[in-house]
């Protein structure tokens, strides 16, 4: 699973990294402490225009659903499991239309020890960055007046799938991690069997996943109140 995760890098590297179009103004500041329900940078390409518009969004953590009443059900939703989406109704409609590409530094994982949970940082050994597979939805708060700028809520979650590696001895759950050639097919919005090209983010994410580092980090990571660079600092296990 993804319970926290990382973002280090400025959006500038990130535009680069992905060839964005557009970026948004109201992008939050690199953290080192994500949490559900925050919000956080995300690519998607939007199918409105000719050809489709690459944008870096800011999203809230926790898919929310058009058909929801409120927002509370994201922080429910904020992983998915990659072999199950095409069943569900909370994300088969998202899977279809609306994929995004979380950019991270790295994630956070608990695992589990004679001692109590053990956190983990887990990130590229190079220091590139580490994309994520996402979906995302647009909600309309219908309580919000038509002229209120916070009416809609962009939302988003963070596909799963089983671990491999070193990252199984962590955790029996990983992201679905996907490389700049699966980015761009898992971004495309004219594809039209979106099952395999979600069966080969699902093949490809091990070998992203071997590339990845981890060491014990500090407890201070499970409180979401604290946020710096000390909390990825390797300690001693």
């Amino acid at each position: 699973m993804c319970g926290r995760f990382v973002v280090t890098r400025p959006p500038a590297d990130l535009t680069a990294l992905l060839d964005v179009d557009t970026v948004a103004e109201d992008l939050p500041a690199p953290s080192f402490n994500i949490a559900p329900t925050d919000r956080a940078a995300i690519v998607l390409d939007s199918a409105k225009t000719d050809p489709p518009t690459r944008r870096l969004e800011a999203a809230r953590w926790g898919l929310v659903p058009s058909w929801a009443k409120d927002v509370s059900i994201g922080s429910r939703a904020f992983n998915a499991r990659s072999e199950e989406i095409e069943d569900k109704p909370m994300f088969r409609g998202a899977l279809e239309k609306r994929r995004a590409i979380v950019p991270t530094s790295g994630y956070y994982e608990w695992k589990v020890t004679d001692d109590g949970k053990e956190p983990h940082y887990i990130h590229p050994a190079d220091g590139s960055p580490l994309l994520m597979a996402g979906l995302y939805e647009w909600w309309k708060n219908p309580a919000a007046a038509d002229d209120d700028p916070a009416r809609w809520v962009l939302s988003f979650t963070i596909l799963t799938r089983d671990s491999i590696g070193n990252l199984g001895s962590i955790h029996d759950r990983m992201p679905l991690f996907v490389d700049m050639d699966h980015a761009e097919a898992w971004l495309d919005t004219d594809t039209d069997n979106i099952g395999d090209v979600l069966d080969a983010a699902i093949d490809a994410a091990p070998s992203v996943a071997a590339t990845l580092d981890s060491h014990v980090v500090g407890r201070a990571v499970g409180n979401v109140r604290n946020n710096g660079p000390e909390l990825i600092e390797a300690q001693a296990s």
